[in-house]
């Protein structure tokens, strides 16, 4: 019996195959595969609204206990974040007071490394130390006193 199944089978896939199809038997055919595709999603917005529902009623029936558990993950993770953030501030002005670099301006995050850019930072400044050299030696060329318009004047006349 299944050689006369496959037997009709390739007889009709022979066919379909030396067949041309007019317009309207293809629309007929990709109308027909479209809506049984859709109707295997038919109850898709259904499926979804009782998901909806079931995830709030799951929402609901926690106990008090696992909503205190959750809060009070909550508020050690963030009680964990500010003593970091206080251990860092102390290690920063810490160092600062070592070496004399302003605690704003270290960033690293342990000592070690506060300490190797505090040193960086006063290795950069100390190359920078003096002032920057002035032509006439500093000195102010002409009369001192008077007022500014006195003095803006002479200069006026001068050049």
């Amino acid at each position: 019996m299944s050689e006369t199944v496959n037997q009709e089978n390739k007889t009709t896939t022979q066919e379909t195959e030396n067949k041309t199809f007019t317009q309207d038997e293809l629309n007929a055919i990709v109308n027909d595969r479209l809506g049984r595709e859709k109707a295997k999603y038919a109850d898709y917005a259904d499926l979804k609204a009782k998901a909806e529902k079931f995830d709030k009623l799951e929402e609901a029936s926690k106990s008090e206990l696992q909503k205190a558990t959750e809060k009070a993950t909550a508020l050690q993770s963030e009680l964990d974040a500010l003593k970091k953030q206080s251990e860092l501030r102390d290690i920063r002005e810490k160092v600062a007071k070592k070496t004399g670099v302003t605690a704003s301006l270290l960033t690293g995050d342990s000592e070690e490394a506060c300490e190797a850019q505090a040193k960086a930072i006063l290795e950069f400044a100390g190359a920078q130390k003096g002032y920057p050299a002035v032509k006439d030696g500093g000195e102010a060329g002409g009369n001192i006193n008077g007022s500014t318009r006195q003095q803006f004047a002479e200069w006026f006349n001068n050049n």
